[in-house]
């Protein structure tokens, strides 16, 4: 769609009219492209090979205690990586606020996604680069990658009330996930086969390494351009005040409009909670797992792969479960089972990939649906016309402060020197984020958003 029909685009708002329908359908599908686009980075990048691959970096350039020094600063090697997402999310507090307020206030959300989107692509594409003792450059790209990442769904999560009405919400972003999950499942794939045939290729296994990394990036950048080319930008009333120096104020604003609406700040704070600990596991699993439970990096693929697979069932099962028991509902049943994998997790034993790959289907089979519901529901609890900067702030919620688990996880080993007392100690996140959410009426907080209720929600 060219930019000329974008910039004359209705005002904000769901249109009825089978070319209106069409119109959104062709949307949505748009739309699903960019998880299918940046979850590529999530699953390979993130959850798979920069993980062990920094921190065997950082193993090779720390001293005689098994610390580096970036700084000036002791850290121990194996911490590294979960310090550089905790900044990578602090970063993103700081970008995110000033973005939703530019979406908001322009109402010209794709170049924004655009930029945020392709400087998190070229982050991701110069890990190729990372090799011998170079942990510092490794940390600084996966600190821009994250916190682009984390930037460009604000603006893709604003799109959702725009592009679907209340009743298709649920299935709308859990489609999304589904798509996310089927790329990341099949470039997963290929990874496998580089991976494990790195010698035929005539490669090192670092050589292969890095060339996942890279990839990853180049499929996040090529895939990007087709929900730019689908969503729309809806106009809005200009208001002559700068975007980038009043984000901040915009933010305060928006949390001092959300004390109006003190059942959808509730959501906020549980989902906050509870996300934390889902976005530490998935940041953390394969640190873990190598680390820990001394399992390879072919068994490392293999298990997220299966979550990959899983979590396309996952996502579009709970969809189905929602429509019949509620998305509020569903949503605490997935926490019940983190909390379960989490403690069978700590009992893991070494050296057991069957145990690990039964580990990965659970995971698989919460993780998507468990993400898509929250979504979906948190839009529901979005007052009209204010969806970018409330996206922001649940975007805060999903990435941009998702600080908290990968520190305490970091903390544990930097103190305690055992992954496994970092890893039980995220079951704090998931049983005050269900208790936390168990308290919000959301029929309630809906209709008190000034939102359609749906039958089942």
């Amino acid at each position: 769609m060219s930019a000329e029909t974008a910039d004359t685009a209705e005002p904000t708002g769901l249109t009825t009219g089978s070319a209106d329908a069409a119109s959104r359908r062709r949307e949505q599908r748009g739309w699903y492209f960019y998880d299918f686009a940046c979850s590529v980075y999530s699953t390979s990048v993130l959850t798979v090979f920069l993980g062990p691959y920094l921190t065997s970096v950082a193993k090779s350039a720390a001293d005689a205690d098994g610390f580096v020094h970036p700084l000036g600063i002791p850290v121990r090697a194996g911490s590294l990586f979960a310090y550089a997402v905790s900044v990578s999310v602090v970063v993103a507090v700081i970008v995110m606020p000033i973005v939703g307020a530019a979406a908001d206030r322009t109402g010209r959300k794709k170049p924004l996604l655009a930029t945020a989107a392709y400087v998190g692509a070229a982050a991701t594409t110069g890990m190729f680069f990372l090799d011998g003792q170079r942990y510092l450059l490794g940390a600084f790209l996966l600190i821009v990658a994250n916190a682009s990442i984390s930037v460009s769904m604000v603006l893709y999560n604003a799109y959702l009330p725009q592009i679907a009405g209340p009743d298709e919400r649920d299935a709308v972003s859990s489609r999304g996930w589904a798509f996310g999950y089927t790329s990341g499942a099949f470039v997963l794939v290929l990874n496998l086969v580089l991976y494990t045939g790195h010698d035929s290729f005539g490669l090192s296994e670092s050589d292969a390494v890095r060339i996942c990394l890279a990839s990853a990036g180049l499929w996040w950048g090529a895939f990007t351009l087709i929900p730019l080319r689908r969503l729309r930008d809806r106009r809005v009333t200009p208001n002559g005040e700068g975007a980038v120096g009043s984000g901040w104020r915009q933010l305060m604003a928006t949390l001092r409009d959300m004390r109006r609406h003190p059942l959808t700040l509730s959501f906020l704070l549980a989902y906050l909670v509870y996300n934390d600990g889902v976005q530490t596991v998935i940041s953390q699993a394969s640190v873990y797992g190598s680390e820990e439970l001394g399992l390879d990096q072919t068994t490392l693929i293999t298990a997220v792969l299966l979550v990959q697979v899983l979590a396309v069932a996952g996502a579009l099962g709970m969809g189905r479960l929602a429509r019949v028991y509620g998305a509020k509902r569903t949503i605490l049943g997935s926490l019940v089972v983190w909390t379960l994998i989490l403690v069978a997790g700590y009992f893991l034993p070494a050296d057991a990939p069957v145990f690990f790959y039964a580990l990965a289907s659970a995971i698989g089979l919460v993780l998507g649906g468990s993400q898509a519901l929250s979504r979906s529901l948190f839009s529901h609890l979005v007052p009209s016309g204010k969806e970018a900067e409330y996206f922001s702030a649940y975007e805060m919620s999903d990435r941009g402060l998702s600080w908290l688990g990968p520190l305490v996880f970091g903390l544990a080993y930097q103190l305690t020197g055992s992954y496994r007392d970092a890893i039980i100690s995220l079951v704090i996140f998931f049983v005050v984020g269900s208790v936390l959410l168990a308290r919000v009426p959301i029929r309630q907080a809906v209709a008190a958003a000034g939102n359609p209720v749906p039958e089942r929600i």
